[in-house]
């Protein structure tokens, strides 16, 4: 069975935090190509009276409906993702309903014991959010499509659990899909230091989402997890998470594709490899005050600042020992390109880049490009710290933190991530909690060899890709990580760096086609067919269930709030 329209929900429609804004931004072609003007997004509206950039209104798309929706108190904007397929798009005015939070809460209890008695944080605005986007597809059902109409409801992530129950309730003739990128409460376990694997079989969900006070998160995606019609997630790993935290193993995996078409070609593809590396070295030059040249090789490592999740430790452990590798003969100039609590560009550097210079002396600090709030407690300079790493004229390696979102406007790189991300030679990615792995996959789309983890669901996908360990040879680097095997990790990312840098020039082109060839099996057009099944598995239970004469309960609406 094919949906007729599919409604998608997640706090990153139009709103670009993290990595499923990219999981849905590059799908969302091939999905508007299947069903055109059919997919509609819905994302919070963060920006009040400012521009979304990421999203161009449309007056004339649903205006009539928009009118009525405005009657019941829904306060939306309608427009188009600006993003390849330009999917339409709404974003909803969430604030409007805090004032009935608690009266929502009460629903939700009775309705599924969802516990939101313990949250805090972000808990209760992605709840007013998801309890808003759920109000839209309800209005939007009413208001345009027949009862015929085989219509799908998406939420991603525990964020958006709250809406898919209350469609699944009011609504039981749309079929409702949720996809969870990573378990809040395993997330919380390896955040929080405690070996996540060899203890998975033993861990209680509902007892740790205690003890890391994560009740109310747990708590939701658990029931949602339950209750929904189908239940996905992105990886083999997180399916065994799924199983064991939320006792509920998920009916589809769902693994994360790419679409490749803003990848430039040919000499663009040259050009901007070529300006990628002069911005970074020139950076690197004007902070350091040295003379690094193009034959540097350029490693990073990229993401959430998550230090342990993300392996950003042992990034910096490897490249402490790197220093000390009798194998490598090339400098090497390692970026850790991770948003901290950026406060402002360093005004030393911004001067020295625009005056055009050499110079020979460094900056003070001269391991970061911005100044932070935090500068005494944080994690990155706090380890290079410990490791006395400080950029030494003589060092072979040299480490630079880059704590700001690459966007083209942080006023000292001034180029987008994808802009840079193909003037590495490799990227490094060896990380203890990845559910996908986004990263990765972007490097080598860029053509850069990376490598990552079999405890990272591309990892494990690179590996059965290859029928056995993918070596750096293969495009993708996996290393074997386990809870306890830190060291070994460290060791291994510094040979393969040393290995990689005494490379011949034919030996890089075979790495590098080799991940171009990678990537390619993970296009979207690839996977979309997982999303498919899931789709059909949805529509098959909502239709048995009104087959089976299953009433809708009572809408929540305004006046009853």
């Amino acid at each position: 069975m094919k949906p007729d329209y599919i409604f998608e929900s997640s706090w990153e429609v139009c709103n670009k935090v993290g990595g499923i804004y990219t999981v849905l931004s590059t799908r969302a072609k091939t999905l508007q190509d299947a069903l055109p003007e059919r997919i509609i997004f819905i994302g919070p509206d963060c920006w009040g009276e400012k521009p979304c950039p990421y999203f161009t209104e449309d007056t004339s798309l649903f205006s009539d409906w928009k009118s009525k929706a405005g009657e019941t108190g829904l306060k939306v904007k309608v427009g188009r993702w600006d993003i390849p397929g330009q999917p339409i798009a709404i974003l909803v005015d969430f604030n409007p309903f805090f004032e009935n939070k608690n009266a929502i809460y009460t629903w939700l209890w009775e309705n599924y014991q969802v516990d939101s008695l313990h949250a805090y944080g972000d808990y209760d605005e992605a709840s007013m959010f998801s309890f808003a986007a759920a109000k839209v597809v309800e209005s939007l059902y009413s208001f345009m499509m027949k009862p015929t109409d085989k219509v799908v409801y998406h939420g991603n992530e525990w964020m958006c659990g709250l809406g898919v129950l209350y469609i699944n309730k009011v609504l039981p003739q749309i079929a409702t899909v949720f996809t969870t990128h990573a378990t809040s409460i395993g997330r919380s376990i390896a955040g929080n230091n405690k070996p996540l694997y060899d203890y998975l079989f033993a861990y209680n969900g509902d007892q740790m989402a205690g003890e890391l006070n994560m009740q109310s998160k747990h708590s939701i995606e658990k029931q949602t997890a339950h209750y929904v019609d189908c239940f996905t997630t992105v990886s083999d790993i997180t399916a065994n998470e799924c199983k064991e935290l939320l006792d509920k193993p998920v009916d589809f995996v769902l693994p994360n594709g790419f679409d490749n078409s803003f990848v430039p070609k040919g000499a663009t593809f040259t050009k901007k490899r070529k300006a990628a590396r002069k911005r970074l070295i020139d950076v690197a030059n004007a902070l350091m005050g040295t003379e690094l040249d193009d034959t540097t090789l350029i490693v990073s490592t990229s993401g959430r600042y998550e230090f342990r999740n993300k392996g950003i430790d042992v990034y910096i452990e490897a490249m402490n020992r790197l220093l000390r590798d009798r194998d490598l003969h090339k400098n090497v100039l390692a970026f850790i390109e991770v948003p901290g609590w950026v406060g402002e560009p360093r005004q030393d550097l911004v001067q020295r880049l625009e005056s055009g210079q050499h110079f020979d002396t460094p900056l003070d600090v001269p391991q970061i490009t911005h100044w932070l709030h935090n500068m005494s407690h944080d994690n990155v300079l706090g380890m290079l710290k410990y490791f006395d790493m400080q950029n030494h004229k003589d060092d072979k390696v040299k480490l630079i933190f880059l704590p700001c979102y690459l966007t083209g406007d942080d006023g000292v790189l001034n180029m987008s991530y994808y802009d840079l991300v193909l003037g590495n030679d490799l990227c490094i990615y060896p990380s203890y909690y990845e559910p996908w792995g986004y990263t990765p996959l972007e490097a080598i789309a860029f053509k850069v060899p990376c490598i990552t983890t079999d405890l990272a669901g591309f990892g494990l996908w690179a590996n059965t890709e290859k029928g056995g360990y993918s070596e750096i040879t293969d495009g993708v680097k996996v290393i074997h990580r386990t809870d306890y095997n830190y060291s070994e990790v460290a060791d291994t990312i510094k040979d393969t760096v040393a290995d990689y840098s005494n490379f011949t020039d034919d030996d890089v082109k075979k790495s590098r086609a080799a991940a171009d060839k990678l990537s390619k099996k993970a296009l979207w057009s690839h996977f979309i067919k997982y999303y498919e099944d899931a789709y059909d598995f949805a529509l098959r239970k909502a239709q048995q269930r009104i087959a089976d004469g299953v009433k809708g309960g009572e809408t929540l609406s305004f006046s009853e709030l």
